[in-house]
């Protein structure tokens, strides 16, 4: 065989590969998480949100985002860290791609590394994600050792 159709076909193989764990990556992630839109703030008003996944832990929340190969979240939230600073409707063009959604705007370090960003849900995953970081355990409540 030819040099460049053995490069091809490898080629092709790879790219089939890829968008399997992709459509893979899409399936499993939307069948098991909350769905919502991410950014890291400051952006312009309709610049640089990415759809994902929320999928909830004990201390943390992990956003997957959809569209990527990575394997693990693409970013995790602290529970003890974050805090909603800002609540609002989409404004401009966002209206076209959040229509219906709330946007909440999240306190730096939310991340554990001083990042701020903003979410775009539905009410009801605002409410369960705002439940989920109420019910989180005081500092002041941990019992001292004696």
């Amino acid at each position: 065989m030819d040099f460049a159709i053995v490069v091809l076909i490898v080629m092709l193989l790879l790219a089939a590969g890829m968008a399997m764990v992709l459509a893979y990556r899409i399936t499993k992630l939307r069948s098991v998480g909350t769905p919502c839109l991410l950014r890291p703030i400051p952006a312009a008003a309709d610049e640089g949100w990415r759809h994902g996944v929320l999928q909830y832990n004990e201390n943390s929340v992990s956003f997957y985002r959809l569209s990527t190969l990575r394997l693990g979240a693409t970013l995790t939230l602290l529970r003890q860290t974050t805090e909603i600073c800002g609540r609002r409707r989409p404004i401009g063009t966002e209206a076209d791609i959040l229509e219906g959604l709330v946007v909440l705007e999240l306190e730096p370090g939310a991340d554990g590394h001083g990042g701020a960003f903003e979410l775009a849900m539905s009410q009801g995953a605002v409410t369960a994600f705002q439940s989920w970081i109420e019910a989180r355990q005081s500092a002041r409540s941990e019992r001292r050792r004696a």
